[in-house]
């Protein structure tokens, strides 16, 4: 097992123009081969078959549950006690295009039709707020270097934690004007020195045209709010960011939040845990998330598939997001007084271990 980083850890150095990049770099953990659970070639490859369907029949529902919900919520806007709900429900859908619908199509999973794949994927980086090449670039090292300091640009959980930020994270006011300040920056041209660490100069152009197209529609979305004096543009357009996006957030913090850092083996450092139908389809199963990190290419209605093909070499999936809850919590307020700790998944008996 690699070297594991004792004490605190400055939030400067999981920058990935931060000390600890280069450091990784010497210990041979940039770019390293990662253990994957062997699995069949012939079943492997039936598990990454893409197929339109699915992805197909889960948008439309996902977008006819948009119309539905929103344009209700519009409707019976004079009846506060049904316009809530409705809203509320309107606003964790969209939301969920964040680490959901965003994330599936940057890998190019759902569809076995490419243009599907993008076209859905423009439409969920721009709800979700995410620059679509920026964002493509970042998961690329964030699968590449998963959780390992310095070099992981998606790393956000820090030892020792910051709990009040997180706290404010689930009301949606952290990543919105984080976002929002994001869009404009990049609508002027200009990257920061992380992203220029991962985006190529050829692509920084279009970083900055899509950047442009985005605050225009959303300066739309504000005059249209002027215009009819109503705030209804805005929380059909923008404002679910921060009203609905808690249960994405909190799906979010599962998925590494607490484990090890720096070791080559996605079992020790990400979370799968079982979650009803309704929950997984706006998470899009990413709750199978050793699965997804182990084998990125398989489509989200795959995972649980691979998760049956694999369980016998992982740690046991937690039963409910509650159960995963009852380890990070406690994990993290210890993190306050020991920022060493790190929670060690078991592996079975009969498991393989990493080189």
């Amino acid at each position: 097992m690699p070297r594991q980083l004792e004490g605190p850890i400055r939030a400067s150095e999981y920058s990935v123009v931060g000390p600890r990049g280069e450091e990784a770099r010497e210990l041979g953990l940039a770019g390293a081969d990662w253990y994957r659970t062997p699995v069949p070639r012939k079943q492997l490859k039936e598990l990454m078959k893409r197929r339109d369907w699915p992805g197909v029949r889960d948008t439309m529902i996902w977008f006819g549950l948009l119309l539905l919900t929103g344009g209700m919520g519009v409707a019976f806007l004079d009846q506060p006690w049904l316009a809530i709900p409705l809203f509320a429900v309107y606003g964790v859908l969209y939301a969920s295009a964040g680490e959901a619908r965003w994330h599936e199509c940057l890998h190019g999973t759902p569809f076995k039709n490419r243009k599907l794949n993008a076209i859905l994927f423009e439409i969920s980086s721009f709800l979700a707020m995410r620059n679509p090449v920026v964002s493509r670039w970042s998961h690329t090292r964030h699968h590449t270097d998963t959780y390992i300091v310095g070099l992981d640009p998606e790393q956000v959980y820090h030892r020792p934690p910051d709990i009040a930020r997180q706290i404010i994270a689930f009301a949606g006011l952290i990543e919105f004007p984080t976002s929002l300040y994001d869009m404009l920056r990049h609508a002027s041209g200009h990257l920061s020195d992380e992203e220029k660490v991962f985006v190529p100069e050829m692509e920084r152009p279009l970083v900055q045209r899509t950047a442009i197209v985005w605050t225009l529609i959303l300066a739309g979305v504000v005059i249209a709010c002027f215009a009819t004096g109503s705030v209804v543009p805005a929380l059909l357009v923008g404002l679910p960011r921060i009203y609905g996006v808690w249960l994405i957030q909190a799906l979010a913090l599962t998925q590494h939040a607490g484990l090890l850092d720096d070791v080559l083996d996605h079992r020790l450092d990400s979370r799968t845990f079982h979650m009803n139908p309704v929950g997984r389809f706006i998470y899009w199963n990413m709750n199978y998330h050793i699965e997804h990190h182990m084998y990125p290419m398989v489509p989200y209605y795959n995972l649980p598939a691979l998760h049956r093909a694999i369980a016998h070499d992982c740690p046991p999936a937690y039963p409910s997001v509650l159960a995963t809850y009852r380890e990070i919590v406690p994990t993290l307020l210890r993190q306050l007084k020991d920022p060493s700790y790190r929670v060690v998944r078991p592996l079975p008996a009969a498991a393989q271990t990493a080189a």
